[in-house]
């Protein structure tokens, strides 16, 4: 038993590879009718290679199909020793020889009752789609799905213009109520023709979706254009089957992908519960100040999300293609171009938080604007100015420049408001430094201690120049202190009768009234006269 399976296994493998080796390499040439291939022929026949064979029963079939009295049960098959006839009524339609049962499965006489079979059913399909009253039956029934269009079409504008006249309904109360309550309406109203519009959309899009999907069952009613019925059909069915297949075939690197994001949307939470932390001071890492923990895990969150982006790249559908990948790198470099000052000023950021020069909330001088930081990311500051002006100062332009901070070592050091004044020679020194520190410590916002001080500054042509120094811990309120101390420096000078040679003014001082207001003045006061004097030589 075992030799005669082996001889069994090894006769059906030389049968295999002997009918293998005879199959060509070629396609064969089709009979068509109405568009529809009734069967191949893979060799030739007599002095006729396979196309011209396919040619003549090709028309032999047609002129069958031409003839009134067509009947296809009359068709018959005869099988001879080489070769198998088809005719109908004697009339040869087409023979099947020994080597057209070498390109299948069959012998000789199964592939030619094959034949027979195949061409009784199609013929006798294309007879009866072809009789008066299948034909009436067809326009009928093409007439109905007619009417049926027309019908849904109506349909769909009555539903669609019931739908559009309720939105415009409510929204005309509501805007009415929004209106009586003082709101308002102008942008409501630009948005309504808007909504109108993508409503008459949805409705075209409807419609034509109708029409496309009764195209095909029109075409499929009669059997000469059901070929076009069916590329009609497949238009929308090969693209949604292979979108469907891409889906499927996408899964496993969905998995993948979806695995990689989980991971690194944990560490990045991680990463965010520990800056959070520190920023509060329930953790301390020495040499790391608490306002860098958030910037610091604004980049890594960055840094962790474009390198998921990096893994996941070989994953996404289309990503070896030529095209994605040139549109990618197209991208890039019109963002390297065109974000060449943006990425200065995200780079100025980041130099910026870890250089600490201030931070939200201090008194801070950018050139010529002055005012407290509002806000700060990685592009610009923020700085609101003491008339409530919001000043957008790049990063890029705050990292060329110098940056004055008067908070920073205001609650410690004490933030050194000064002043100048220039007085005439005349007036002694210690009495004008007794003068400005009276000034400084009646000052609202001027700390006791560090205790005011002076420093002569300079002597000039007429007279001598005082500065006032005073310590503040108020550096928000340095516009109000200074004007304060100022009229506290008028107010003593008046009250010692000391005059302020600022700005400069000439006076011829025999005959001239002291300049001082007249309510300093003291009780008695006489203008001097003019003097002149005689000297005895």
């Amino acid at each position: 038993m075992p030799k005669i399976y082996s001889l069994l296994i090894l006769f059906l493998f030389a049968a295999f590879t002997t009918r293998a080796q005879k199959l060509p390499e070629k396609n064969g040439e089709p009979v068509i009718i109405n568009r529809d291939t009734l069967f191949k022929f893979y060799a030739p026949q007599g002095l006729f290679d396979p196309k011209e064979r396919a040619g003549i029963v090709t028309q032999r079939i047609k002129a069958l199909m031409s003839r009134i009295d067509f009947n296809p049960d009359s068709l018959t098959l005869k099988n001879d020793t080489s070769i198998s006839v088809i005719t109908y009524n004697g009339q040869m339609i087409m023979g099947v020889n020994n080597t057209d049962a070498s390109y299948s499965e069959l012998n000789r006489p199964q592939l030619a009752a094959s034949y027979l079979s195949i061409l009784k059913n199609k013929l006798g399909n294309v007879f009866e789609s072809n009789s008066p009253k299948q034909l009436i039956t067809n326009v009928l029934e093409a007439v109905a799905v007619i009417i049926l269009l027309i019908v849904l079409i109506w349909i769909v504008n009555k539903g669609f213009r019931w739908i559009k006249l309720k939105i415009i309904r409510g929204w005309e109360n509501r805007v009415k109520k929004l209106a009586e309550k003082g709101a308002p309406i102008a942008y409501a109203s630009r948005l309504l023709p808007f909504i109108s519009g993508l409503i008459n959309i949805a409705r075209l899009f409807i419609i034509l979706l109708l029409v496309y999907l009764a195209l095909p069952v029109l075409f499929y009613i009669f059997p000469s254009s059901q070929p076009i019925a069916t590329q009609l059909i497949g238009f929308v069915v090969n693209p949604l089957k292979s979108i469907l297949l891409a889906i499927v075939r996408f899964i496993p690197n969905l998995l993948t992908i979806t695995v990689i994001y989980l991971v690194t949307r944990y560490i990045v939470k991680l990463v965010k519960f520990i800056a959070t932390e520190i920023a509060n001071g329930a953790i301390a890492l020495k040499g790391f100040y608490p306002e860098w923990a958030i910037p610091t895990y604004n980049i890594i969150r960055v840094l962790m999300y474009a390198f998921m982006f990096v893994v996941i790249f070989p994953y996404l559908p289309g990503s070896q293609s030529k095209v994605f990948q040139g549109v990618t790198v197209f991208i890039g470099v019109l963002f390297s171009l065109g974000s060449s000052s943006a990425i200065a000023n995200m780079v100025s950021g980041i130099v910026l938080t870890y250089m600490r020069p201030f931070k939200i909330g201090d008194r801070i001088k950018v050139g010529e604007i002055m005012g407290d930081v509002i806000e700060k990311n990685l592009l610009v500051t923020r700085v609101r100015t003491i008339k409530n002006e919001d000043v957008t100062v790049p990063n890029a332009t705050i990292l060329s420049g110098a940056t004055v901070n008067y908070t920073s070592s205001s609650k410690t050091l004490g933030l050194i408001l000064n002043t100048s004044v220039t007085i005439g020679y005349d007036a002694p020194w210690e009495t004008i430094h007794n003068l400005l520190i009276s000034a400084a410590e009646a000052t609202e916002g001027i700390l006791a201690n560090p205790k005011p001080f002076v420093l002569q500054t300079a002597l000039n042509d007429f007279n001598v120049s005082y500065q006032i120094n005073a310590y503040t811990d108020q550096p928000g309120k340095m516009a109000v202190i200074y004007s304060a101390l100022y009229q506290n420096i008028q107010d003593k000078f008046n009250e010692a009768g000391m005059e302020i040679m600022s700005p400069h003014f000439t006076a011829v001082r025999d005959g001239s009234h002291i300049q001082i207001p007249e309510n300093y003045v003291a009780n008695g006061y006489k203008k001097p006269g003019y003097k002149i004097e005689r000297e005895e030589s």
